[in-house]
């Protein structure tokens, strides 16, 4: 199947069109939206069972595969938020607060559009390692830390440190790595209990989780366009710099085709969960019209619909 062909494929996917629905729906001031209660429900659900799948492919992977993709995956995770307070603060004239919690944002990483690429690739029958959940695990962090270290933690009024150790206690990372150990334990036999739930159900509770991000991008937009066009630019450029980085390091890694494009979309994509908590406790004065916009309302939309097919046709011509 040629790039455009899926592209075409996974524009019109339920999961696309329900993120699309749901902008639609909150454009034409639409009561639809999900219970607090349900999104904070389904998120932990898509974790979880993001988690225990990875661990199950995981065991199955040899220990040294994942070495130099990991490596390269950290080196990622500290490179893009250095470049990124660079360039918002020396070429956009953001001041060091905001320039570093956006820079927290985009050198973390987004689950959401994870678990996009993971449906875009098995429906074109593209394979990718087992590992690659891992590799979401390891990237969620370190570039949070980086920023705050950038910003000074002066700024703060609680300790790095503390900060630091909510972060990995959120529940983003806990249900990550937990889901991780419960799948790496009991193995993809021991997960054929809760296929139904976990496996079969997944791209449904997806679609869910999608229409409502969908509402929260749109209600984002009045925000988006009182925003520095810099800003704009910023957060339409940053994916496919980003996503060119890692697809190269995925192609140096010696990873497949679809494992290059996974750790590309990673790489490209900007957390609008973990990232946006502890930035709100770390740097109270930062900006959240600019740290939640970028993310959700610019770059998840562009990943979803345009970044992901480009760069499974840059690794067309890579490989």
């Amino acid at each position: 199947m040629s790039s455009l062909s899926l592209a075409a494929t996974h524009l019109f996917s339920p999961m696309t069109l329900c993120f699309v629905l749901g902008a639609v729906a909150a454009a034409l001031r639409s009561d639809l939206k999900l219970p607090d209660a349900a999104f904070t429900t389904l998120s932990i659900y898509l974790m979880l069972a993001i988690g225990m799948k990875g661990g199950a492919d995981l065991v199955s992977a040899p220990a040294g595969d994942i070495l130099w993709p990991a490596l390269l995956a950290i080196g990622l995770a500290l490179l893009i938020p250095l470049w990124a307070y660079a360039v918002l603060r020396r070429v956009l004239g953001l001041g060091t607060i905001d320039a570093a919690a956006l820079a927290a944002h985009y050198g973390s990483v987004s689950a959401v559009t994870f678990l996009a690429v993971l449906v875009y690739l098995d429906g074109a029958g593209i394979g990718y390692e087992p590992y690659v959940t891992a590799l979401l695990a390891i990237m969620e962090v370190p570039a949070i830390i980086v920023a705050l270290l950038l910003a000074g933690s002066g700024t703060s009024r609680q300790g790095l440190g503390h900060v630091i150790a909510r972060t990995l206690t959120s529940k983003s990372v806990v249900l990550l790595v937990g889901g991780l150990c419960i799948g790496a334990i009991v193995g993809r036999e021991g997960l054929q209990p809760v296929k139904p739930l976990f496996v079969d159900l997944f791209r449904g509770v997806l679609c869910l989780f999608l229409l409502d991000l969908g509402i929260q991008a749109a209600r984002q937009m009045g925000t988006l366009r009182r925003a520095h066009a810099g800003i704009v630019l910023f957060a339409l450029a940053a994916p496919v710099l980003n996503g060119g980085l890692g697809l190269a390091a995925g192609w140096l890694a010696g990873m497949s085709q679809g494992g290059a494009v996974v750790l590309a979309t990673l790489s490209a994509s900007a957390s609008y969960i973990v990232a946006p908590a502890a930035v709100r406790m770390a740097l109270p004065e930062a900006n959240p019209a600019l740290y939640l916009t970028a993310p959700l309302a610019i770059t998840f939309p562009f990943n979803l619909v345009l970044g992901i097919p480009l760069f499974i046709a840059l690794a067309g011509f890579l490989y």
